[in-house]
């Protein structure tokens, strides 16, 4: 088994340098040559900034502005982080061991960095505030989603907590608030084939083999809204949203399905009225039985702070 390289770069406040590996073949003269051309959102001026400082190092130490293109080398540096809107929720801790951090996501937060979210996310939060620099995700969570998320505390168990997400072994329930519909027959299981295109915000279903499944049943119904408990098999990208919105019944907050709409950065209103409520599994390493509830509350629901039934 080949070992991952270690960066040569120390994190900058719970975030990772960025890891590059170098084409196999090119005809770059200098890693100069080859960054401008692969990095267009980072101006000439600000590369050779980059390596006249030392920030952009490799293997054996930092390059410069003359350092040849090696094909397949690899090479680390922190990258300018983006302009970003303070997430003003909390992450709460619901379990800490040597082994697993469980946290109560907040919505708007995304769990791990990507595109235009990285110190607003989770994981870098919790590796600077808690001083966990190793701290990596065990699954994920995505951002308008609140809820139960796992982390893995020591790396000599990353692979066992991930591999109990990837071969479906944990039990995952959710709460969602979304409009009734009395001609919809509740409880059913709905099994479909979801595709998410990079680039596209909204997955889709279509026709083929069916690679989702959702349990949804129908808890309690106040007025028009109900409060459902569902239960996923699998975990396609927006897989809950979607067969809700497939069932005619679209989660209460949802700016995606039934059709997407603009959100300003800074509104943190009207959230995404669903919720991780409980991850239930064996521990693969020590045997055990474990089973963490969330103690968050939908805001369109409230009064309600345990899974029903």
């Amino acid at each position: 088994m080949r070992r991952k390289l270690r960066s040569p770069l120390p994190q900058v406040d719970g975030v990772d340098a960025t890891r590059l590996r170098l084409p196999p073949d090119g005809g770059w003269a200098t890693v100069r040559d080859h960054l401008v051309e692969r990095l267009p959102q980072l101006a000439p001026d600000r590369v050779d900034e980059m390596l006249r400082t030392g920030r952009i190092v490799g293997a054996d130490g930092p390059l410069d502005v003359d350092s040849p293109f090696v094909p397949g080398a690899f090479i680390w540096f922190h990258r300018d982080l983006p302009d970003e809107v303070p997430v003003p929720f909390e992450l709460d801790v619901v379990h800490r061991d040597d082994r697993l951090l469980v946290v109560d996501k907040p919505h708007f937060l995304a769990t791990t960095p990507r595109g235009g979210h990285v110190v607003q996310t989770a994981l870098v939060r919790l590796r600077r505030d808690l001083d966990l620099p190793r701290l990596t995700p065990a699954h994920r969570l995505d951002r308008m989603t609140a809820g139960l998320v796992m982390f893995v505390v020591d790396p000599r168990s990353r692979g066992a907590y991930q591999t109990l997400f990837a071969d479906r072994r944990v039990h995952k329930e959710y709460e969602a608030v979304a409009p009734v519909d009395p001609a919809l027959r509740l409880p059913r299981t709905v099994r479909s084939r979801i595709v998410k295109h990079r680039g596209v915000i909204a997955a889709r279903e279509e026709a083929g083999e069916p690679n989702s499944e959702t349990r949804i049943e129908l808890v309690e119904q106040r007025g028009d809204l109900g409060r459902y408990r569902l239960v996923p098999r699998t975990g396609r990208t927006h897989q809950l949203r979607v067969h809700m919105n497939r069932l005619g019944v679209p989660i209460v907050g949802d700016d995606i399905y039934p059709e997407p709409r603009e959100r300003a950065s800074d509104d943190f209103t009207a959230p995404l009225q669903l919720l991780a409520r409980v991850l239930e599994f064996t521990d693969p390493i020590t045997g055990r039985a474990r089973r963490f509830e969330s103690r968050r509350r939908l805001e369109s629901w409230p009064g309600h702070s345990a899974p029903a039934g």
